[in-house]
């Protein structure tokens, strides 16, 4: 397993775009590494694989950027390069949810870690004693692969369809403690802001999603595989893939953009 995958973004405050577009391109295509970097002036999307080397070492140079500097990225080792080229874009937002004034920079929804989600999951209800429901914010393709035992699910297409969705479903979660979760936090870090927002008070977003809850608490309480935006197209509760690498099709999906054949 010679190959580093990591997944990682941060909501943060960026400005001058084409010159980081440029700098981290330069960074990623000196350490022959590929996938995807996504930047919006919201923050930074990236999944990417390479040896383990060449991956630490560009997180090293990326963290001298101060606005990168506490950058956390989950990993996961594949046997081949799951990634077929490079690509670092320019985007409105790094996982387009279409709400300009949802600014997870600005204050994030508060979190809960892997290990308290399933000590909740293991008693039925949170530390009030609130019953806890988990919300499944990806794409309903994802979802068939595997996801949380009885969780909820709204069957959305992208990830542009939440709002609407919710607005439609909002009274079902009336006095529970909900939990959004998504593959490696972005999505139900935007979600959790716009379930806050039209005034659920106990939410709280699966901090690193569902690969840092396989990596913590691995199978329990999750039922399938968990999708990813590579060749890999699943891993499983271990972050091992579930399909070979080569099987998919000849196009490289970009994460954030559609949701991994792509979130959005």
């Amino acid at each position: 397993m010679q190959i580093l995958n990591i997944a990682a973004y941060k909501f943060v405050a960026l400005d001058k775009l084409p010159e980081l577009k440029a700098a981290v391109r330069e960074a990623l295509a000196a350490r022959a590494i590929k996938g995807t970097v996504l930047l919006a002036e919201e923050g930074i999307n990236l999944f990417l694989a390479a040896e383990s080397s060449a991956i630490h070492d560009f997180l090293a140079w990326l963290r001298t950027d101060s606005r990168f500097a506490d950058l956390q990225a989950k990993e996961s080792r594949s046997a081949a390069q799951p990634f077929r080229k490079l690509l670092v874009k320019v985007k409105p937002e790094i996982i387009r949810m279409n709400h300009p004034a949802i600014q997870p920079s600005a204050g994030r929804a508060p979190a809960v870690d892997a290990a308290t989600l399933k000590r909740w999951l293991d008693s039925g209800h949170d530390d009030a004693g609130q019953p806890v429901v988990t919300l499944d914010t990806r794409n309903v393709f994802e979802v068939e692969m595997g996801t949380f035992n009885n969780a909820i699910d709204w069957r959305i297409a992208k990830f542009t369809e939440f709002p609407q969705a919710m607005q439609a479903n909002l009274d079902a979660l009336a006095g529970k403690t909900v939990v959004s979760f998504c593959t490696g936090g972005i999505r139900c870090e935007k979600a959790a802001i716009y379930l806050r927002e039209a005034g659920l008070p106990n939410v709280y977003q699966l901090d690193g999603g569902i690969l840092k809850y396989f990596e913590e608490c691995g199978q329990a309480h999750f039922d399938g595989k968990c999708f990813v935006f590579d060749d890999r197209r699943a891993v499983d509760a271990d972050l091992q893939p579930h399909v070979n690498v080569g099987a998919s099709s000849d196009s490289q999906p970009a994460p954030g953009v559609g949701s991994l054949a792509s979130p959005s």
